[in-house]
C-alpha cells in the first residue's frame, strides 16, 4: 500500500467497498472493445509494476493471488506485466499455476530488449516465467527497438503464440515519438499515461488512436500516486455521487474511462480491498463530458 493510500484509509476518505451480499460478475463490469477483432474486455485491469515485484515465495504470493482470484470472480480478466518488472511475471507463474485462472485472464506483457536476438530471447522467458504457451497481448515498451521488434512480435502473432501486437509509453515526453508509430504500425493496442491531472494524451495520442482502430491501455491512472496526496484530507466532492464514486480511486478511474478512446486502465491492485474498490469504477454510470470537465476544474483548484 502506498503512503498516501494509507493515509486516506486511515482518516477514512477511502473506505474499501463491502459486499452487498456476494459480489459476482453478474452486477456487470463496462466492457470495451478492442477496435481490431471485436473481442470486448472488462474495463479495468491490474497493473504488476511494483507490487508484485516480490520475492516468490509462498506468503508473499499469497495476498497477490488472493487479490488476482477475486479480481477474476468479479469479472475482471485483464493483467498487465513486463521481463523489466523484477519478478512480476514469475510471481503470475505461480498464480496462473493453479486451477483454471489462466483461460479466464487476458494476460499482456511487454519486450523492451534491443535487436531481434534479444527481443526473441527476451520474449521467450517471458513464455517460460509465466509457464503459458499463449500470451494474449505483447507490446513493445517504451518504442525500444520498435521496428525490430514489431516485426517479431508479427511473427509471433502469425504463429498463434501472441494474439495482439502493441506498443507503450508512460510519459508524455514520449508522445513525439509515439504518434509516427500509431500512424504507420497495424497496431492492436497502445499503453498510454493518462489521468485527471495529466491530461496531455487527451490532445492527440487519444483522438490518434481512436481513429486507427487502436485498443487503448492507461497506465498510472493515479499519477504515481499524485492524485491520492493531493486529496489527502478532502472528500470526495457531492457531484460525483451522481455518477456512483464512493471513493477517490473510483473517482479517478471514472475519469479516465470516460473518454471514450479508452479501453482499459490498469491501476495496481495488490489486496482484495482494492480490488473491490477500484472495480466499482466500472459499474454503472460514467461521467459524461460536462461532468468531465467538471472533475478537471476541482483537481485542478486543488
Amino acid at each position: 500500500m502506498s503512503l498516501s493510500r494509507r493515509a486516506l484509509l486511515a482518516a477514512g476518505s477511502l473506505v474499501p467497498l463491502m459486499p452487498r451480499g456476494p459480489l459476482a460478475a453478474e452486477e456487470g463490469l463496462i466492457r470495451r472493445p478492442i477496435p481490431k477483432s471485436g473481442e470486448m474486455l472488462p474495463a479495468m485491469g491490474i497493473g504488476t509494476s511494483r507490487r508484485y515485484e516480490v520475492e516468490p515465495t509462498p506468503e508473499n504470493v499469497a495476498p497477490l493471488d488472493a487479490a488476482v482470484r477475486r479480481f477474476v470472480a468479479l469479472g475482471g480478466s485483464v493483467i498487465d506485466t513486463a521481463p523489466s518488472y523484477g519478478t512480476a511475471e514469475d510471481v503470475l507463474g505461480r498464480i496462473l499455476a493453479t486451477g483454471d485462472l489462466r483461460s479466464k485472464v487476458f494476460l499482456a506483457s511487454k519486450v523492451s530488449a534491443s535487436g531481434a536476438e534479444g527481443g526473441r530471447a527476451e520474449i521467450e522467458r517471458s513464455f517460460k516465467r509465466m509457464g503459458v504457451a499463449v500470451i494474449d497481448l505483447i507490446a513493445v515498451h517504451n518504442l525500444i527497438d520498435t521496428k525490430t521488434n514489431l516485426a517479431t512480435l508479427r511473427d509471433l502473432k502469425d504463429r498463434k503464440r501472441i494474439r495482439y501486437v502493441g506498443v507503450t509509453v508512460w510519459r508524455d515526453g514520449q508522445f513525439a515519438d509515439l504518434e509516427p508509430v500509431l500512424k504507420a504500425e497495424p497496431l492492436d493496442c497502445v499503453q498510454v499515461n493518462y489521468a485527471v491531472d495529466n491530461r496531455a494524451a487527451a490532445e492527440r495520442v487519444l483522438p490518434l488512436a481512436a481513429d486507427r482502430g487502436v485498443a487503448v491501455m492507461v497506465n498510472v491512472p493515479f499519477g504515481r500516486d499524485r492524485l491520492f496526496k493531493a486529496v489527502q484530507g478532502k472528500p470526495v466532492p457531492d457531484f460525483a455521487r451522481a455518477f456512483g464514486c464512493e471513493t477517490w480511486p473510483q473517482f479517478f478511474l471514472k475519469y479516465v474511462l470516460g473518454h471514450p478512446a479508452v479501453t482499459c486502465p490498469i491501476p495496481g491492485m495488490a489486496k482484495v480491498a482494492y480490488v473491490e474498490d477500484n472495480l466499482g469504477a466500472a459499474r454503472g454510470r460514467l461521467p459524461d463530458a460536462a461532468e468531465r470537465r467538471q472533475m478537471e476544474t476541482f483537481i485542478d483548484a486543488l
